[in-house]
């Protein structure tokens, strides 16, 4: 099977889209209200060191992808049951990511045409990418990653431009102290984007300079964190935290504020645009991480897969809730426990420590033997 081989500024626009995703346009710690910039900083401290665990955990076992990393841990047969669990699980998760798309298409920017026809357009799209393989991806990340950078940066000037920002709406800072900050950061501020960087254990291996891959993925994560910051402070600061936190769509209610002389308005485009470049890497991402464990399972290359799994991920995205309100008690309430809490770190964390016990055995018996050859030999 052939190597995929990706650059570093490939990498840094593969990861920066995937953190943004489609968290942009919906926001991050706005159940904190005033604090919301708080809450974003110290989950940004915690995603540092978890992003720091997952490069960790890659170096002990290098080259191997997380499928891989199964059997180097236990045996093929739970190596083929988990890979299987993760299969399902990066599948699924792409379905919720297209049907966030799905319904900001269907509610804002085409209400007359059905959910169904913005998802199949966007599958087909994916279907032929995921053919192509991750390069392919990475290329159209780093082509596209630029322009939505300056276009969330013209919303930042065009809102603060038409005096849209009101700073009372960030104060009074801390009310009520940290401690309720501390439920809103754990688990879903943590889960995502940070825990979501497991995908981090089956793309890194496809570096083309892995010698400065960690630095890339740390400052790309921390760019894209700083900028999710930001965009959660113009949603605060232009809307206030109870109109935002009524918004299924907090950033692209704040982008229609925007009126300049009477001639600016009506930039939906802009926040769009963010959302399908996000939406499309961060759920392309998920389905070749499924691809690649249906490959590892198989032993087929993963383009074998390729168009049949997205028709199955395009098929059940209407299928996986009745509404979006249905949609979004599932994501908030049920999967961070579920799902991502054991998956994201449980397992991997596992992993671990079995990897660093099988790297301490293999150092004493190395240890051992270099003792008794220096004791034979003298």
């Amino acid at each position: 099977m052939l190597k995929e081989n990706i650059s570093l500024t490939q990498l840094a626009a593969v990861i920066f889209n995937f953190q943004i995703g489609s968290t942009i346009v919906i926001g991050l710690g706005l159940k904190a209200k005033e604090d919301a910039w708080i809450v974003l900083l110290i989950a940004l401290g915690l995603g540092i060191i978890i992003t720091m665990f997952f490069i960790y955990m890659m170096t002990l076992a290098p080259g191997k992808n997380l499928f891989e990393m199964f059997e180097y841990c236990f045996t093929r047969p739970v190596a083929i049951g988990l890979s299987f669990v993760y299969a399902t699980y990066f599948f699924y998760y792409s379905c919720r990511i297209i049907r966030d798309f799905g319904e900001l298409i269907a509610s804002t920017v085409l209400p007359i045409t059905p959910i169904e026809v913005s998802t199949i357009m966007l599958v087909i799209v994916m279907g032929y990418i995921m053919y192509m393989g991750l390069e392919v991806l990475a290329r159209t990340a780093e082509i596209f990653t630029p322009y939505a950078f300056i276009f969330i940066l013209l919303l930042f000037i065009f809102l603060y431009a038409g005096n849209n920002f009101d700073f009372s709406n960030i104060r009074p800072i801390l009310k009520d102290g940290f401690k309720p900050l501390w439920s809103i950061i754990f688990p879903y501020e943590i889960v995502r984007p940070y825990g979501q960087l497991i995908i981090l254990t089956y793309i890194l291996s496809n570096v083309s300079n892995a010698k400065y891959s960690k630095k890339i993925i740390i400052y790309s994560v921390l760019i894209s964190s700083l900028l999710l910051l930001v965009t959660s402070m113009m949603i605060v600061l232009s809307l206030g935290h109870d109109i935002a936190l009524r918004s299924n769509f907090a950033l692209l209610s704040a982008a229609r504020l925007v009126s300049i002389g009477n001639f600016l308005q009506r930039i939906d485009a802009i926040v769009v645009f963010c959302m399908m470049l996000g939406t499309l890497v961060k759920s392309c991402i998920y389905i070749y991480g499924g691809l690649k464990a249906l490959e590892y399972i198989f032993n087929q290359t993963f383009r074998y897969f390729a168009f049949p799994m997205v028709c199955v991920v395009g098929v059940f995205t209407t299928l996986i809730a009745r509404n979006y309100s249905d949609h979004m008690n599932e994501g908030l309430q049920s999967n961070p426990y579920l799902l991502h809490i054991p998956l994201q770190f449980g397992l991997p964390s596992l992993m671990v420590l079995i990897m660093m016990i099988k790297h301490w055995n293999k150092s004493n018996t190395r240890k051992k033997v270099n003792r008794d050859y220096s004791e034979h030999g003298s």
